[in-house]
């Protein structure tokens, strides 16, 4: 299968990883103590890439999941906490309020994302709860007049940043996955609360929130009936952005081993003319190579959300890829690799994130097996599938 990148998306590539080669690598340390990489974020805004998902008529390029991909990757390849940045705002929550919320919201908060103004934050997990929505607690009652929204969140990223939060809550203590909607909640309404800071390996922190009764108007109920199965659509585009992260990671870390070994002298001579290098080089390579396959293939899915076994796939894959990759550049750069100083150090911090958050490895590797057991048949085995 063969994957052509036309002229604009070349140029946008080439946009993207001029600035981030030219700033966000010197600035990389910068961000690593959690603060928010708003430098970044203010000059991607200025050449549109904060709007690539959001539609045209918002001010948005409206761009297809395979050029976020496209984008995000260069982004990471030099600096992961500005990635994940991108990510809130090409992400999951972009689309949600861009095909599920009422006029009156899309065309006030979306402008505001292309611009740089409006930063958003989705909001899941919960203390007791991840992966397993159906026991979400946080709740909200639908009232005559008002929404009154009640619960906590945590492990939540950009909270203190954010402009509106998007935030999945139970409705009116409906029961199971059916009872799960969508609400939204804007920075500084009262009873929302910033309770705890938790900071990363990969050098951004995370949030715990608290909703006490917060008074919202009607307007901000996004999802009440089949809130659950369109969250999980939507979720299928972070399950192609999220590893669009991890091929970049591994690409920047590969590009860093590369150079390094190419100048490093060991025994008189450069450690690239060791074999065994050259043998790490070339796995890594077959690796990145792999898993790029598999991602691109799985965003050309999206109409316009990505194809759930596709993106699962493509995400276990990238997730483990970039883990790989990462530790074997470390491991080539010998002990400075394990310093802050070292792209690859920072690199590896943030390849571990992958596989924790859009959807746990174990998790999609159920979701996977189900779909093989009930789908490959006798006779014409993994081709009724359907994916080739």
């Amino acid at each position: 299968m063969e994957f052509r990148i036309g002229d604009q998306q070349r140029d946008m590539i080439a946009s993207v990883r001029d600035l981030a080669q030219r700033n966000f690598k010197p600035r990389g340390l910068r961000w690593m103590d959690g603060t928010f990489p708003w430098e970044n974020i203010r000059e991607l805004a200025s050449l549109g890439v904060l709007g690539m998902t959001v539609p045209a008529e918002y001010g948005g390029l409206g761009l297809p999941v395979f050029d976020t991909a496209l984008i995000l990757e260069e982004i990471a390849k030099v600096c992961y906490p500005t990635a994940m940045a991108v990510l809130g705002e090409a992400g999951v929550q972009t689309r949600v309020i861009a095909h599920y919320a009422p006029e009156s919201i899309r065309s006030r908060i979306l402008p505001r994302v292309v611009s740089g103004d409006c930063i958003l934050a989705i909001c899941m997990t919960e203390p007791h709860a991840g992966t397993d929505v159906a026991n979400f607690r946080t709740n909200t009652r639908v009232l005559a007049d008002r929404l009154i929204l009640r619960g906590t969140k945590t492990l939540i990223s950009r909270a203190p940043e954010a402009g509106m939060l998007v935030v999945f809550t139970r409705i009116d203590n409906r029961p199971g996955r059916e009872g799960i909607g969508c609400v939204l909640v804007e920075q500084g309404t009262p009873g929302f609360t910033v309770t705890g800071t938790y900071h990363t390996m990969g050098g951004e922190n995370l949030h715990e929130i608290q909703f006490d009764d917060c008074e919202l108007p009607l307007e901000n109920l996004v999802l009440r009936e089949d809130g659950f199965k369109r969250l999980l659509s939507a979720f299928n585009t972070q399950r192609c952005l999220n590893p669009a992260i991890s091929l970049g990671l591994a690409e920047g870390a590969f590009d860093e081993a590369v150079t390094y070994v190419r100048n490093r002298e060991v025994l008189g001579g450069p450690l690239a003319d060791k074999q065994g290098v050259r043998w790490k080089l070339a796995d890594m390579y077959k690796d990145i190579e792999a898993a790029r396959g598999l991602l691109y293939r799985a965003c050309l899915t999206a109409d316009p959300f990505p194809d759930p076994f596709q993106a699962a796939t493509a995400k276990i894959f990238c997730n483990e890829m970039a883990m790989r990759v990462t530790s074997e550049a470390v491991q080539l750069h010998g002990g400075y690799g394990f310093t802050d100083e070292y792209l690859v150090s920072r690199l590896y911090r943030g390849a571990r994130y992958g596989s924790l958050g859009g959807g746990a490895t174990e998790t999609l590797r159920d979701l996977i097996g189900r779909k093989l057991v009930r789908d490959v048949d006798g006779v014409q085995g993994i081709y009724g599938l359907g994916t080739f």
